[in-house]
């Protein structure tokens, strides 16, 4: 087929860490009972969309939630890709944001606003991530031209595809968080990504 692909991205379904304020990041934490059933109401609504192909983070929280929706609407497995991890936040992995707001208050301020300036030692840059997550969406979006595809992956993943599609520079902060189950659709080529 030809024409723009149409990715829809969506969040994760719920884990304890996301109610208990706890920074994930690439620790492999799995979702609640909430999230599966988020999960479930994601597929109900997917149901017409006509999925040619699943694509998800490797992090369980993802996958998993991956997994409900194929399973649900019957869909081959989802394919895991690396380009569609979390931000790795580096040694604030694990961290309760209670306890960050003692250690750096700084920085956490700078999390909830959602600021790409964000500096996390041994973790990952700006740059890196944003190209890495750019890198992936028009890489599975090349393979499914015409067609349309779901990604499960991250909030700060959504964040960069949300900079990209409105034309922000990579710092700009997004005064604003995904909720678990958002989707966010786009149009696809092989020189853009714009909203659908």
């Amino acid at each position: 087929m030809n024409g723009p692909a149409q990715v829809c991205v969506a969040r994760h379904g719920e884990t304890d860490w996301n109610i208990a304020g706890i920074l994930q990041g690439w620790i492999d934490v799995t979702i609640n009972d909430q999230g599966r059933r988020q999960a479930h109401e994601m597929a109900a609504g997917f149901a017409a969309s006509g999925f040619s192909g699943v694509y998800s983070s490797p992090l369980r929280r993802a996958l998993e939630t991956a997994e409900i929706i194929c399973r649900t609407l019957r869909l081959a497995p989802p394919v895991c890709h690396d380009g569609f991890k979390e931000r790795n936040f580096g040694v604030i992995q694990g961290v309760p944001k209670a306890q960050l707001a003692e250690l750096n208050p700084a920085l956490l301020q700078q999390i909830l606003q959602r600021n790409p300036a964000c500096c996390f030692e041994q973790g990952e840059s700006m740059d890196h991530f944003a190209s890495r997550v750019l890198d992936a969406v028009m890489s599975i979006a090349a393979g499914h031209s015409g067609e349309r595809v779901l990604v499960i992956t991250h909030g700060w993943v959504m964040d960069v595809i949300t900079r990209q599609i409105g034309k922000l520079p990579r710092s700009a902060v997004l005064n604003m968080k995904r909720k678990n189950g958002e989707c966010l659709w786009l149009e696809v080529t092989r020189e853009s990504i714009h909203p659908a």
